[in-house]
Formats: structure tokens, C-alpha cells, sequence
């Protein structure tokens, strides 16, 4: 029954992107059917056949055994601490792999190996689901580099993009997430596994709804190239790579922490202002998380999830859509072994692998704005409608995997 709810949640999902839809006689069935058959696809593939269980689990050993190497580094600085079993050691455990992979990530674009993957994936995004070869490289870079970087790679292109264009590269930005925080989730103790498949259905699940919401018509599509080169930061040597990719990943690694820090004490205030007001009338114990949960529960029970983890599923979208991930993972992480069945705890690992959230909005104006100051407006026009598309995209990818269970 679970999963036939699925099919519904998924149906439930394009339907509300079809209602935000700004020109809908314009929607390529061929895109939209595409995309969503190469999210099934994937989900298929690493789920339920004997190969793509084996590749899924080869590559997530692989990751966490290059992670491991940031151990040497952590212990350098942190000595006896970064041994320790200490609770909660975020700064310690989590933060300087954000740091580590930062480094290893500009040395690889530097040898040139990231470019060839992403040339790959941008090559089967292209053909298979039928973008132009901006969106299709920008959706592939979204998966490594994140919402940030990503659009460097095409910023030749962005002056004259579509409208349609540039709003997928808001959104594949927003429904993927960067190896660099993947890792940083990985060191928190999310299942590896799972991050990886949401990062990668998340470029299709973007790509649909970006079509179905902002689509292009037939002449902006055929006046984009399909092939289209990469643009990356040049760097001397290896060592002087990983040394900017390090001051990179310090930077993200400071601001996480200081949100961190910000957000979890604000939501401990407002808590207790929620709580002693709904305790005057009658609601002891009601929080935020409650009443976000409350809100988003019946589409957690549409994607799959148990109704009775319905309420605690959304809390955790909702800290993630109103915050960023981290926090809603963060807060995953502080419910315990238990708290949820496996299979929403499946279900909402998957929902909320995503850079879609409110903040995200200002990182975009102040990334890709940089590079198109004149088209700024435009962007900041397309915000919100971003962040519905790529929720609506984590979810899908959601319940999609739901399927699989």
C-alpha cells in the first residue's frame, strides 16, 4: 500500500509543478518523460539489480575510504581529540573533511580528471533526456561543485542563456548538493550510499522540474549550443590547487559552522517562546519542529513514508527548506536510532539531499549575479520558484526510492 502511495506522491509532485507552470503550452513531454524515466532509472539500477548494488556499494566504500585519509590531517591538528570518541564533535569530525575535500577536488579539476566526468554525465543528460549543452553541463557540475560553483563553468554562456536556461541552472543547483558537503554529511554518519543516489537523480529530478515550470519554447532550445566548453579556474601548479581549494573549503567550513551555531540557537528561542505560549493554551511540548511537521506530513506520507513518521518527517524537510540541510540532518541525527522506521528514515535521507532552501536564493544572486549583473533581476524573480522546483525534485527522487524498498 506504501508504495503504491508513491505513485500518487510522484503524480501529486509533477501536478504542482504543472500549476506553477508559466507557460504550459510550451512543456516538452519528451523532457519531462525523459527525465523522470532516467530518476527511475538510476533508482532501478543501484536498488535492484546485482550490478548496481555492487557499483553503489564499491563507490561508497571508495568515498569513505578517501575520507578516511583526512584522519592524517585532523590528528595533526587536533591531536588526542580527533581519536576521541567525543559526543557531538562536529568542529573536529566534520569540518575539516569539508576542508580536505575542498583540496582534493581543486586538484583533480587541475589534472583535468573532474572535466572528463562531468563532459560524460553531461553527455547522457543531453541525449538521453534532450537539453542543450548548457543545462546539460551545469547539471552535471552541480552534482560535484555544488550551486556556487557551477555556473563559472558556463559563464560564457550566460549573458544570452534563455530565461528557461538560466532557471534550470537555479535549479539543478538547488536539487543537488556539493561533494564538498556530501562529504561533511558523510563525516555526521548519513548513509553514505543513499547521499550519493539523491546527488544523482537530483540532476534529473532538477531538470524536470525546471522544464515543467520555466519551459523553453522550440526556438530558444535550438539557439543554445549543444556542445559547450568548460571554463576553470587555471592554477600553476598541483600544490598551488590545493592550496586555494584548502582557503575555499576553510571559508565554507567557517560558514557552516557559524549557521550552525546561529540557527540551532535561534530554533532553541523560538522553541521556548512556542512552547510557553502553546502551553498557556493547553499545547504542552508544541515546538516549531511540531508545527512545520504538522504542515508538511500529509506530503511525507504522499512520497511514502509511514503516516506514523509523517509529522517527524516534515520537521526535518521543513528545518531544511526554512534553514539548509545541515541543520535538518543535524537534527536527523539527534532523534536517534529508532525514532523513525527504516524506510523513513530511507525516504527522508533521500528528501533531503538538496541545496533547496530559502538561503540558497542569496547565493545564487550572489554567484551567478556576479557573473550577469544585468540579468540579476531576472534571477531574483525566479527565486522562490526555484525552491519549489528542487523541493519538489528531492521529493520526487524520494519517493522514488520508496518504490524501491
Amino acid at each position: 500500500m506504501e508504495k503504491m502511495i508513491g505513485f500518487v506522491g510522484i503524480a501529486v509532485l509533477i501536478g504542482i509543478g504543472y500549476l506553477f507552470s508559466n507557460n504550459r503550452k510550451h512543456i516538452s513531454l519528451r523532457i519531462i518523460g525523459s527525465a523522470l524515466a532516467l530518476q527511475f532509472a538510476i533508482a532501478l539500477f543501484v536498488f535492484k539489480t546485482g550490478v548496481g548494488e555492487s557499483a553503489l556499494h564499491a563507490a561508497t566504500r571508495g568515498i569513505e575510504h578517501v575520507l578516511e585519509y583526512s584522519n592524517a590531517g585532523i590528528a595533526f591538528i587536533f591531536g588526542d581529540w580527533a581519536t576521541q570518541n567525543i559526543p557531538l564533535n562536529f568542529a573536529i569530525r566534520v569540518l575539516p573533511v569539508i576542508i580536505f575535500v575542498g583540496a582534493l577536488m581543486s586538484v583533480l579539476f587541475h589534472l583535468g580528471i573532474m572535466q572528463i566526468i562531468m563532459r560524460v554525465l553531461g553527455f547522457v543528460l543531453r541525449r538521453v533526456i534532450g537539453v542543450n549543452g548548457v543545462e546539460s553541463l551545469s547539471a552535471s557540475m552541480n552534482v560535484f561543485v555544488g550551486q556556487d560553483s557551477a555556473p563559472f563553468a558556463v559563464r560564457p554562456y550566460l549573458k544570452d542563456a534563455s530565461s528557461s536556461t538560466l532557471f534550470l541552472i537555479m535549479v539543478t543547483g538547488m536539487a543537488t548538493i556539493a561533494g564538498s558537503i556530501l562529504a561533511g554529511l558523510i563525516g555526521m554518519g548519513i548513509g553514505a550510499q543513499y547521499l550519493i543516489v539523491a546527488s544523482f537523480m537530483g540532476a534529473p529530478g532538477g531538470i524536470l522540474m525546471a522544464k515543467l515550470i520555466i519551459p523553453a519554447d522550440k526556438d530558444e532550445q535550438d539557439a543554445t549550443p549543444s556542445a559547450v566548453k568548460i571554463e576553470t579556474t587555471k592554477h600553476a601548479n598541483v600544490i598551488e590547487a590545493a592550496a586555494v581549494g584548502a582557503a575555499e573549503g576553510v571559508q565554507l567550513a567557517i560558514i557552516i559552522g557559524a549557521t550552525l551555531i546561529a540557527y540551532i540557537s535561534l530554533i532553541a528561542m523560538l522553541n521556548g517562546i512556542v512552547g510557553g505560549v502553546g502551553g498557556i493554551f493547553g499545547f504542552e511540548g508544541l515546538t516549531m519542529q511540531t508545527i512545520v511537521g504538522t504542515i508538511f506530513s500529509p506530503i511525507m506520507f504522499l512520497i511514502g513514508i509511514p503516516w506514523a513518521d509523517a509529522v517527524t518527517a516534515g520537521a526535518l524537510f521543513g528545518d531544511k527548506v526554512i534553514v539548509n540541510e545541515f541543520i535538518a540532518y543535524s537534527s536527523f541525527i539527534e532523534l536517534g536510532e529508532g525514532a523513525m522506521s527504516d524506510r523513513a528514515s530511507t525516504i527522508i535521507t533521500i528528501a533531503l539531499c538538496g541545496f533547496a532552501n530559502f538561503s540558497s536564493i542569496a547565493i545564487v544572486l550572489g554567484g551567478v549575479g556576479t557573473l550577469v549583473p544585468e540579468r540579476r533581476a531576472e534571477l531574483a524573480s525566479f527565486g522562490l520558484r526555484a525552491v519549489l522546483a528542487a523541493s519538489l525534485a528531492n521529493l520526487i527522487s524520494a519517493a522514488i526510492v520508496g518504490l524501491m524498498l
